[in-house]
């Protein structure tokens, strides 16, 4: 199940837009796993071994980048987003949103 669980979650991460951010906790609730945020991010800090994801464009659920992820704020400023003088990304301007 952890391997299908893995490629939805990728499969979702693929179509974020260049300039746009998802939480983890959206991920999970739209592959219908409300709870698994926590996985989420687990699978996230593998998918290199799944091929090539934006796996840069997800975010804590207040903005926050990955503090194992040294280079996501740069590659999330390639593409235009922005962040707050707390260091944030600013989800106002920047979260995607999904219909469920």
């Amino acid at each position: 199940m952890e391997e299908e669980l893995a490629y939805s979650v990728l499969e979702f991460v693929a179509e974020i837009p260049r300039g746009k951010v998802v939480t983890y906790g959206q991920i999970a609730n739209m592959i219908g796993y409300p709870k698994y945020s926590r996985l989420v991010g687990r699978i996230l800090s593998h998918a290199e071994y799944y091929g090539e994801y934006p796996c840069h464009r997800v975010v804590g659920h207040d903005g926050r980048v990955a503090s194992h992820f040294s280079n996501q704020r740069q590659l999330l400023e390639s593409e235009g987003v922005t962040f707050l003088s707390d260091g944030k990304v600013n989800m106002m301007k920047h979260q995607c949103v999904f219909k469920e």
